[in-house]
């Protein structure tokens, strides 16, 4: 079946259970040289043969090195019996993730964990008789299809990733996904970067933009996994897969590093993301297209609100009855924003406490204003 895949939102039979898909990642390594981690306590590396070229035996390395940030994260759901009417909990699904830091915070997909009501995670070195970790969530953004959790593992037991940048990618270079597909092991797919500036639709509706394309495999059960540059830098968190056939060939998809880097502490502090606005709830975009126009029509404005004080108004009756148009916003710094995500997207690249200059339009005549993005809690 062709079409876009969350993988780690679908169920699969495995060991008696039913696990979603997922995708698992690891801490990055400077360049150039990763040194490798210590192995599980349960298995030792093989040495690297001697015959193997440089480029093999930096790719091991790397792999060795990022995998021991790699987590398992199965999802479990309540359910009540029909008849008995018992609470008992099913499995809801399976994914993977990558250690943020050393006080035990994990960063995933938000379609890894979507439904779930507990959730535990399994360590790259955690040992047969060792239990699993339960993990606690911390905060989630839908929008762009990312969550993080939190255990209490001691420090010395998590490795993070180093980031790298989203501006410094470029198509064809190459790129390590790392994934740890239904807790079977990690494993280890290679290819290049495909494309940039891809755009995905996130579990809430929203878009998620600048994403990262590439064609290194992604596996079954390696949602939440990370995307690795050849230095072990951390470039995406791999999300999505557009497959021809349904399998895990195909291509996949990650959000990039650079919105990662934005909105985990955001995450970490306030649970949510900080969502910069004026204050104004717009008309839905399909509404301004049936009235023929491009931009966000102001449908109303909160009072005492940046939009306020700056003067904008809503849609408003007349004495006949009949309702007029009041502004519509048509661009942000320059930018057109022809709709409502559009605008959403450019206030976010902004930030909170940050001046903008907006286009608006009313009664056919244009102007500009300065108004003040505040957090809309």
């Amino acid at each position: 079946m062709r079409g876009l895949t969350m993988i780690g939102y679908g169920v699969a039979l495995l060991a008696g259970f039913v696990l979603g898909q997922r995708l698992d990642g690891r801490p990055e390594l400077a360049a150039p040289v990763v040194e490798a981690a210590s192995a599980s306590p349960a298995v030792e590396e093989a040495p690297i043969p001697d015959e193997l070229s440089d480029d093999e035996r930096r790719t091991i390395e790397i792999f060795r090195g990022a995998s021991q940030s790699v987590v398992n994260i199965d999802s479990l759901a309540r359910r009540r019996d029909f008849f008995s009417l018992d609470v008992f909990e099913v499995p809801r699904g399976s994914g993977s993730g990558f250690i943020w830091d050393e006080r035990g915070h994990v960063v995933t997909n938000f379609h890894v964990i979507e439904g779930g009501t507990r959730f535990v995670v399994t360590l790259a070195d955690q040992g047969p008789d060792e239990p699993e970790w339960e993990a606690q969530v911390v905060g989630v953004a839908p929008d762009k299809d990312l969550a993080v959790l939190r255990i209490e593992a001691p420090a010395e037991r998590l490795r993070s990733l180093p980031l790298g940048s989203s501006r410094d990618i470029v198509v064809g270079q190459r790129v390590l996904a790392i994934g740890n597909p239904f807790g079977l092991d990690q494993t280890l797919t290679t290819g290049v970067v495909s494309a940039l500036g891809r755009e995905l639709t996130s579990p809430s509706g929203r878009t998620i933009r600048d994403v990262i394309q590439t064609d290194a495999a992604i596996n079954p059960g390696n949602s939440g996994g990370p995307l690795l540059d050849s230095s072990g830098r951390l470039l995406g968190v791999n999300s999505q897969i557009y497959s021809p056939s349904g399998g895990s060939a195909g291509i996949g998809f990650a959000v990039p590093v650079d919105t990662v880097r934005r909105l985990v502490p955001q995450l970490i502090e306030h649970g949510r993301p900080i969502q910069p606005g004026i204050g104004i709830q717009a008309l839905a975009d399909h509404q301004a297209r049936r009235l023929g126009i491009e931009g966000v029509i102001v449908r109303s404005v909160a009072p005492g609100t940046p939009a306020d004080r700056a003067g904008l108004v809503g849609i408003r009756p007349t004495r006949s009855g009949r309702y007029v148009l009041g502004d519509v916003i048509l661009a942000v710094d320059g930018e057109s924003v022809p709709t409502l995500d559009d605008m959403a997207a450019a206030f976010e690249d902004t930030g909170v406490d940050v001046t903008v200059t907006l286009t608006v339009e009313r009664e056919g005549r244009r102007r500009e204003i300065q108004v003040r993005l505040v957090d809309l809690e």
